[in-house]
């Protein structure tokens, strides 16, 4: 004998009550067997109990088993219960109506003992495992998110530290990486729907634009320390060799690239940037002296970042600017250093910049934000 709270549940909806007494005595010993006369006492017994399973007559009043069957399978919560049909009609076009609507299967009267609890049987445990494969695959992708969580998390801590190694070798920069980042979503985000930039900056490149973004300066890891760390103004040779950290890192993250075996957004976003982001856009810039369009978006956005960040931070051979005065500088390099629109959208959001700024701010370091 089953223990009561182990026996499966099934519902029986007939408006007959002695076919509902003939199938309560197929059933008694092995099923927990709820009653309903009528379709809406059947859908009320659910909302309070889901069965495991439901026997369903098809010619009731008021409301017919197809009827019945259509608003079970509308509910996500109930679609998965299994129906049989349990019927006097008897015609194929009948049966093929049923299971079209979703009834795993379809039983005729008068009732045959054996054949129902086969049925019933072989229903219930074809439920059980649908049941332990949903929850197997919902458990996978739960783990699948999670790994795929935790290795975003990996890839940003790393993509940072990275940065931070070309960054800590000054320590005047500060949280540089940080805002430069933010920066450039910023930018990103405004710009994401204007005609030159909307190819480009899609959401998901927004994304992999940001997670780039702090290998801007990974190259100054190959500038000598007593030329990255001069405290005055650099010679005309150090200067050409200060110049050449764009090379650097282009080199550095081109090495990495070669080591897996598919193209990647995130790889040339951050060769982008790291190569290009003092490119000018008269042609002025270096390494390759790109002019306008020539130069990539990515490193155009940086572009404007970067020298917001330095004219705002203060340096060994200068003071913090104003905000006011970082926003003229750069409103003067509209159309010369810097892509005219990427200078509009940062006038436009300039308190944005602010805003990073303050949030992205070491007690150690000093930048003008007001």
């Amino acid at each position: 004998m089953i223990p009561e709270k182990q026996k499966p549940i099934i519902l029986t909806v007939d408006d007959t009550p002695a076919n509902i007494d003939v199938i309560k005595g197929i059933l008694f010993n092995d099923f927990v067997v709820q009653v309903a006369l009528n379709g809406q006492t059947a859908l009320r017994i659910i909302e309070r109990r889901k069965p495991d399973l439901i026997l369903l007559d098809i010619m009731m009043p008021e409301m017919d088993g197809y009827e019945v069957c259509r608003r079970i399978k509308a509910q996500e919560e109930w679609r998965e219960i299994p129906i049989i049909f349990v019927t006097a009609m008897t015609d194929v076009e009948n049966e093929a109506k049923g299971l079209h609507l979703g009834a795993v299967d379809y039983i005729t009267k008068p009732i045959s003992s054996p054949i129902l609890l086969a049925r019933i049987k072989t229903h219930l445990e074809l439920k059980k495992s649908r049941d332990i494969l949903r929850f197997q695959n919902e458990d996978l992708e739960r783990k699948v998110v999670e790994r795929t969580r935790q290795m975003e998390e990996l890839q940003d801590v790393t993509m940072v530290a990275m940065g931070s190694l070309a960054e800590a070798r000054d320590p005047e920069t500060g949280n540089h990486i940080r805002r430069t980042q933010h920066y450039v979503k910023a930018l990103a985000q405004h710009l994401k729907d204007h005609p030159r930039f909307r190819e480009v900056l899609t959401p998901e490149n927004i994304t992999i634009l940001f997670k780039s973004a702090p290998l801007h300066d990974i190259g100054k890891v190959g500038v000598p320390d007593h030329i990255l760390l001069k405290p005055g103004k650099l010679s005309a040779d150090e200067f050409t060799q200060m110049k050449k950290h764009p090379d650097h890192g282009r080199h550095a993250i081109s090495s990495a690239e070669r080591s897996i075996s598919h193209a990647t957004n995130f790889l040339q976003f951050a060769k982008e940037i790291a190569y290009s982001h003092h490119e000018k856009w008269d042609g002025s810039g270096y390494p390759e002296g790109l002019k306008g369009d020539a130069i990539p978006v990515t490193a155009r956005l940086m572009a404007v970042a970067d020298v917001y960040d330095a004219l705002i931070s203060r340096r060994v051979y200068k003071p913090p600017f104003t905000h006011e005065e970082a926003m003229t500088i750069i409103r003067e390099g509209r159309g010369t250093h810097f892509d005219p629109d990427v200078v509009d959208a940062f006038l436009e959001i300039s308190l944005s910049f602010q805003e990073i700024a303050l949030t992205f701010t070491d007690n150690e370091e000093t930048i003008q934000i007001l």
